[in-house]
């Protein structure tokens, strides 16, 4: 994004720091001559790089004035990659939170509001910070649903929660008593009204702020429609806003897969049905794998046997979870092939090893980084 930014700006860019995801093995750094720098940190846990980018991040916005136009180039990732805290907050702090929303299943607009309420540069902030400089954020979405919001975690916008809300995803999922205590106590202090809020959505800032996006699972999705099409299969978007838990998300699948392999499926063979969106795992054991790895894995028991399906799933950024693969591939012949090795699914599904499943398949998709990340997509296929 920001490459294209700076081509079609040229000289007249001035600078800039763009904060992007460490990628094992990718180069991370600015084309010769560019007039910004590249800074990777850690993603989804926030580290000391995207800290101190953030920082730098807060005082060059706030140098700024009318005459100026920053143009913010923002993705999924970015509520981990982007971090300025509060002083009463500590890295560690937001590190344990964290990797505690992660692992308890919560939602990622969850986890977002909780962030929003948080960050210094987050639900607003950022604008705020570069007022009265013109903002124009370029979007690119990895959310359910799209809201500007939760595009990590609404720098240029509106919060669209407050302090009893993002108390209310502690309660939910059982933190309070297990989240970091500095964290405790300032959303307590929040709801008392203690600490800054957020820009209001009155603030003057956002009248001098433009939020696009540009790119989102959707289109992704209508791109996959589109690509089968080509291939002579018929295509269904059913639906871009799919979450819930991977590995029911995973059966319910297979159930559409054994519709249409008995022909009575929503459109006829050979079919490719699309779904788009963001499941959540509930981690349960110590074993590797992703969201959609997982999903996949869920699949596996419901197709066993049947002929001329498959089921794909995938990270639209090459990366599902902290693994090299983007996703895995589920045919009728899984379950058989795995009891042939001795691979019992219900065991791996309990540990939460659905990376070690396929790798000894060698049904994992290996498709090396995008660098574009709009979110998950399964394919269920039938001919």
């Amino acid at each position: 994004m920001a490459e294209a930014i700076a081509e079609v700006i040229g000289d007249r860019l001035s600078g800039g720091l763009v904060v992007v995801k460490d990628t094992p093995g990718a180069q991370v750094q600015a084309p010769a001559g560019a007039a910004y720098r590249l800074v990777p940190a850690e993603h989804p846990i926030p580290d000391e790089r995207g800290v101190a980018a953030g920082v730098q991040i807060a005082a060059q916005l706030a140098e700024l004035s009318s005459e100026d136009l920053v143009i913010a180039p923002i993705s999924g990732g970015g509520s981990a990659l982007l971090t300025c805290l509060p002083e009463q907050i500590s890295l560690a702090d937001m590190r344990a939170l964290t990797n505690q929303l992660l692992a308890c299943g919560a939602r990622i607009d969850e986890i977002n509001l909780l962030r929003r309420r948080l960050d210094l540069l987050k639900g607003g902030g950022f604008a705020q910070v570069a007022y009265p400089a013109t903002v124009l954020a370029l979007l690119l979405s990895d959310v359910v649903g799209s809201s500007p919001a939760t595009i990590a975690s609404g720098p240029t916008v509106p919060d669209t929660g407050d302090f009893a809300q993002a108390w209310a995803v502690l309660k939910r999922y059982n933190l309070i008593d297990m989240a970091p205590p500095a964290i405790v106590a300032y959303l307590q202090q929040g709801i008392a009204g203690a600490v800054p809020l957020p820009p209001e959505p009155d603030d003057p800032c956002f009248r001098r702020t433009t939020s696009i996006v540009i790119g989102d699972n959707r289109i992704a999705a209508e791109a996959a429609c589109a690509a089968a099409a080509r291939l002579g299969m018929n295509p269904l978007l059913l639906s871009s806003f799919v979450q819930g838990e991977a590995r029911e998300i995973g059966r319910m699948l297979a159930a559409i897969g054994r519709e249409l392999a008995y022909g009575s499926g929503p459109v006829a063979r050979p079919a490719c049905i699309v779904i788009g969106g963001e499941t959540t795992v509930t981690l349960r054991g110590d074993g590797r794998g992703g969201r959609n790895q997982e999903l996949a894995l869920g699949a596996v028991p419901d197709l066993a046997g049947l002929e001329r399906v498959l089921l794909v799933t995938l990270a639209t950024d090459g990366d599902d979870g902290p693994t090299d693969a983007a996703g895995a591939v589920v045919t009728g012949t899984s379950a058989q092939r795995a009891a042939a090795l001795g691979l019992d699914p219900a065991n791996y599904l309990a540990r939460n090893d659905a990376y070690s499943f396929f790798d000894q398949l060698g049904d994992l998709l290996r498709s090396g980084s995008s660098g574009t990340n709009v979110n998950d997509l399964a394919l269920v296929m039938a001919w």
